[in-house]
């Protein structure tokens, strides 16, 4: 766990270097359980159910925008370019536009549905006619697709096998083109359909026992090869850095490796500009390293000293107001939860 948690933030801190998604492919060949972002569960659906998500998202907001955005998203923005039209002012559906939605969508609890649907409302005032009553119309038609995917993984159960979960992700591709059309569903989940087929081509290669090591490995590179470029690069950098990270570590456990060696690492796998901010980057992990480890010291002797409620209370507070800027202290209480 430990180990887990040391080099996650440097992994997020090179996608942000680079500027990419690293979509997970599951190089172990895993059935990814259908459309996780995709639903609502059946405890975040509105008890009205699917048929009313439509008109509600296509009519005037039933809920007032809050002053404030959520906690989750507070300091964040959504994304851009999502407002695309054509010449005659109807809309363009895009990755971005979904984006816009998912972007307010994902802080359902934080705030109801009806919120979330006001704010994602509010945004699409930015678009002409007719694109802004189409984007309300498409909004409404993601809600209730999102609705029935939820009930679809429902039916089919989080301990389903591969041929159901696989029928699953088959039956979710039919639901987006029924709610969606064919020009929002490709628009919205090329990306995602791409990894799928992917991953079913992977999984029939890797099964077949009949393929020469040499005939799987041209199938494999052929099945890669059928992803759209922005996807093959993010893989390519993914293994970048996963090579990088496994040569780091034996750099760092030789007792006669010095910085400098690191440096070189560094400049080779990524290129010197990025290897500068790389640099910071992991600067700045050790440093949070250092801090965390004093600190769950400090805590382990607060915990034995057997404070009452109160006090230990304002004594762990005290602790992390010396350790931790304000911002760091929402990771913080997550870490603690899971010690």
């Amino acid at each position: 766990m430990a180990s887990n948690r040391r080099y996650l933030p440097v992994f997020v801190g090179i996608i942000a270097v680079f500027g990419i998604t690293v979509l997970n492919l599951r190089p172990g060949g895993q059935t990814p359980a259908p459309g996780p972002v995709a639903s609502f569960s059946s405890g975040q659906a509105p008890a009205e159910g699917a048929a009313s998500r439509s008109a509600q998202a296509g009519t005037a907001p039933v809920a007032a925008v809050p002053d404030t955005l959520p906690g989750s998203l507070e300091g964040t923005r959504p994304p851009g370019d999502w407002n695309r039209v054509d010449d005659a002012g109807h809309l363009l559906p895009t990755p971005d536009l979904r984006g816009l939605f998912e972007y307010y969508l994902a802080a359902l609890g934080e705030e109801s549905l009806d919120q979330l649907v006001a704010r994602i409302r509010q945004a699409l005032q930015a678009l002409p006619e007719p694109a802004r009553s189409e984007a309300r119309q498409l909004l409404g038609d993601y809600l209730d697709y999102k609705l029935a995917v939820g009930e679809l993984e429902a039916r089919t159960g989080a301990g389903a096998d591969m041929a159901t979960a696989e029928n699953a992700l088959a039956s979710i591709r039919d639901l987006r083109r029924k709610y969606l059309g064919e020009v929002a569903a490709d628009a919205f989940f090329a990306r995602e359909e791409a990894v799928d087929r992917y991953q079913a081509a992977r999984r029939e290669i890797l099964a077949r026992d009949d393929l020469t090591d040499a005939q799987r490995i041209a199938r494999l590179q052929a099945a890669e090869a059928a992803l759209p470029e922005s996807l093959r690069r993010a893989r390519e950098e993914s293994r970048k850095f996963i090579d990088y990270e496994t040569q780091l570590r034996a750099l760092q456990a030789d007792p006669d490796a010095n910085q400098a060696a690191i440096n070189r690492l560094r400049e080779t796998t990524f290129g010197a500009e990025v290897a500068e901010r790389l640099a910071r980057v992991e600067a700045a992990q050790a440093d949070w390293d250092r801090r965390w480890s004093d600190y769950r010291a400090d805590l382990a002797r607060l915990d034995a000293a057997g404070l009452a409620g109160p006090e230990q209370k304002d004594a762990v507070q005290r602790l992390r107001d010396r350790y931790f800027s304000d911002q760091e202290q929402i990771r913080v209480q997550a870490l603690d939860s899971i010690q």
